[in-house]
């Protein structure tokens, strides 16, 4: 017998399916784990970032609808470029970074967070300090999990941009 509480925290896009992952993401990362033969250490916890899900939402449904499984997509785009194309930008920004855990026929938020766990590239993105923020999408069963990690310029080196006495060459890049 299915539950609806458990239907409704199912659907992606709701505040449930949100707290789910999150919470299961998170108590991991503040826990640490093995990632394979690596001990990973505790790290900070995720938040959610609806750019990310907006990607992950536009990759799940693509992946669904032409029924294949890959990070790159039948339009060649791959998760940092699907990242900015759904508005997660890096401009401003002293670093950027972004990463994806796909995952397709687990039928549970439970199960594919606890395949992605088991398997050792997907755990060291959950895992992963850089990453602050996370946005998750599934069509059918096909699952995206889309991270972000944005570092902004401290207050002194935004003061220095603004007065010219720094600036951005590409990227993340500063000159005096």
């Amino acid at each position: 017998m299915l539950h609806t509480s458990n239907i409704y925290a199912q659907a992606p896009g709701t505040d449930k399916f949100k707290i789910k992952f999150l919470a299961l993401i998170n108590k991991t990362r503040a826990e640490g784990c093995s990632c394979g033969a690596t001990h990973m250490p505790p790290a900070p916890p995720l938040v959610w970032n609806d750019e990310l899900e907006k990607a992950a939402k536009g990759h799940a449904k693509d992946m669904a609808s032409r029924k294949y499984f890959s990070h790159t997509g039948k339009d060649g785009r791959d998760a940092m470029a699907r990242a900015e194309d759904a508005g997660y930008k890096h401009n401003g920004y002293q670093s950027f970074t972004v990463g994806e855990n796909i995952a397709q026929g687990k039928m549970s938020i439970e199960q594919v967070t606890d395949g992605w766990f088991h398997s050792e590239g997907h755990c060291r993105n959950l895992m992963n300090p850089d990453f602050k923020e996370v946005g998750i999408w599934m069509t059918d069963t096909y699952w995206v999990q889309d991270f972000g990690g944005r570092v902004e310029f401290s207050p002194a080196m935004k003061q220095m941009i603004k007065n010219g006495r720094a600036h951005i060459l590409k990227g993340s890049t500063l000159r005096e």
